[in-house]
Order: structure tokens, then C-alpha cells, then sequence
């Protein structure tokens, strides 16, 4: 009798549960993921609405790196936000959230420091600059307005980029174990510009996100490319970013 094959998750949907140590990532959308570590669940950039949050634990942490619509939704953020949940935003941010949601909140700039242990969670932020280098991009994203993070927890630390070119202090980031970096024109960098400064931290792992622009996709595996030709040791993993609308 032949035997019958139960196919129970898509090549997404299995390639979405990589897993480094014992820190998931799952990519949302863009700029939005979710990072769990045991029962430490951090939101970044949460936007397109409840209904993609709805089977998701709810958040202890929730990390929003610019004003923008791909990266800050009022709505969304309004569906997400729990008694519990600790945002950090960016000043600029914070104005937008109304009063009654900004229980728990740390508006901070670049370069500071909330250390959620005090609160009894095990997990410590850095806030770092992101913004834009060249002349016809400055408009997008201003030296000081914008926050990229360092999260660490899980033993592990976690850089997020937000909307940023290859700066000097990502360039100068040290002892980074999981890098998510962002490549789009014309809003943040080229894949060349984005693999340059992941050759110069060396994070032990990096993932290509953020990286649909005004004339489509981002080449990420000529990033993974350029990247492993630099230096092998650094592992490029590729999730599905754009399985939502």
C-alpha cells in the first residue's frame, strides 16, 4: 500500500521558524518582525493592521524606530499596546501616541540606554543613530530623528537598523550576534553600501530586510553574495519578508 505524505507547513512557513540559539525570528513585514526569546517577546516596527498580530503573543517590549507609515501605524500600535507592554520610541514618535498609550513608554533619542531588568524583564536596550548620507536622501530620515536599537537578551545581542545608509557607528558596532539591516533605494542604502558596513562590524549573523523600494525588490542574494566573497563567516539568512500584502 503506498504511503501517504501529510504535507503541514509551506517552504515559508518553515524557512519563518529559523532559529539562532534559542531566539526566533518572525518576519511580519518590511520593517516589521517579532523577536521571542522564552517568554520575552519583542515587537519592532509592528504596522499593517490587528488582523496580522491577532495569533501572535502579545508583547513585553515594543521597539518603533521612525515616524514613517512602514515603521509607526497608530492603529496597529493601539491593537498591540497591553497593560504590560513597554514601548521605546523616538521623541517624535511619542507626540503622535496619545496620552492614555503612553503608560509604560521611554521616548529617548539616540544613545541611550533602558534597562528593563529593573522591571524584573531580562532584556537591556541601546538606542543608535540612524539616518540618511547622501544629498538627495536627506530628506527621508535626518540625523537624530529616527532610533536604530541594540537589544540584548537571550545571551545574545541584536542590532536592528531602522532606515539608515551605512554610517559611521553602524560600521563601528562591535560584538553583534544577529544583525538586521535594511537596503532600499532611494530611503536607505544600496545592497553594496549594506554589505560594505556588515564587512566592517562582522555581526555573527545578519538578515537582509526593509528592502522593497520604489523600483521593486533589493538583489539580496547579490548582498549575500558580496558579503560571504568578504567573509565567509558571517552567516546571511534570507526569510520571507513580503508574505503579507
Amino acid at each position: 500500500m503506498k504511503e501517504e505524505r501529510v504535507q503541514t507547513d509551506t517552504v515559508a512557513e518553515i524557512v519563518n521558524k529559523k532559529t539562532i540559539s534559542d531566539i526566533t525570528v518572525k518576519p511580519i513585514n518590511h520593517a516589521s518582525f517579532i523577536l521571542e526569546h522564552e517568554d520575552i517577546v519583542i515587537y519592532v516596527d509592528p504596522v499593517g493592521g490587528a488582523e496580522l498580530y491577532k495569533d501572535e503573543k502579545p508583547p513585553s517590549v515594543i521597539l518603533i524606530t521612525d515616524i514613517h507609515g512602514d515603521h509607526f501605524d497608530l492603529e496597529t500600535f493601539k491593537s498591540v499596546m497591553t497593560d504590560s507592554a513597554q514601548p521605546i520610541v523616538p521623541p517624535d514618535v511619542a507626540i503622535k501616541i496619545p496620552e492614555p498609550l503612553q503608560y509604560n513608554m521611554f521616548a529617548v533619542r539616540n544613545n541611550a540606554k533602558v534597562d528593563y531588568t529593573k522591571t524584573g524583564l531580562d532584556v537591556v536596550v541601546y538606542s543608535v543613530p540612524m539616518y540618511n548620507l547622501r544629498e538627495d536622501a536627506l530628506q527621508y530620515h535626518p540625523k537624530g530623528r529616527g532610533n536604530g536599537y541594540i537589544v540584548e537578551f537571550g545571551g545574545k545581542r541584536v542590532y536592528i537598523s531602522g532606515d539608515t545608509e551605512d554610517i559611521p557607528e553602524m560600521r563601528q558596532l562591535k560584538d553583534i550576534d544577529m544583525a538586521f539591516v535594511c537596503m532600499n533605494l532611494p530611503y536607505t542604502m544600496t545592497v553594496e553600501s549594506a554589505a560594505s558596513a556588515v564587512l566592517d562590524f562582522k555581526p555573527k549573523q545578519v538578515y537582509p530586510y526593509h528592502y522593497r523600494g520604489t523600483e521593486g525588490f533589493s538583489d539580496v542574494e547579490k548582498f549575500k553574495s558580496l558579503v560571504n566573497k568578504g567573509n565567509k563567516d558571517i552567516e546571511v539568512i534570507q526569510l520571507d519578508w513580503y508574505k503579507n500584502p
